[in-house]
């Protein structure tokens, strides 16, 4: 199941479950959709994985199966990948 991270590892931008905005690789990095597209053009800085929208879970499911709370971020930011 996905954990649907919480914020932008770049920018920390909010990414709520429901957002359009999020962006991840396979192995679950996220990123807002400005980071993914203008700084790291599409492609994970972590593993050189694509980065696509992320799939939104159905709100009756989040009640069960809730976000995952866990924020990650690179102190840094994200330079181009």
């Amino acid at each position: 199941m996905l954990q649907l991270r919480p914020g932008c590892e770049c920018c920390d931008k909010e990414l709520p479950p429901d957002s359009t905005e999020a962006r991840i690789c396979t192995f679950e990095c996220t990123f807002c959709a400005d980071c993914a597209t203008n700084k790291l053009r599409g492609i994970c800085p972590n593993c050189g994985g694509e980065l696509v929208a992320r799939p939104r879970r159905p709100a009756a499911k989040l009640a069960t199966s809730p976000a995952s709370t866990e924020r990650v971020l690179k102190p840094a930011g994200c330079g181009a990948a």
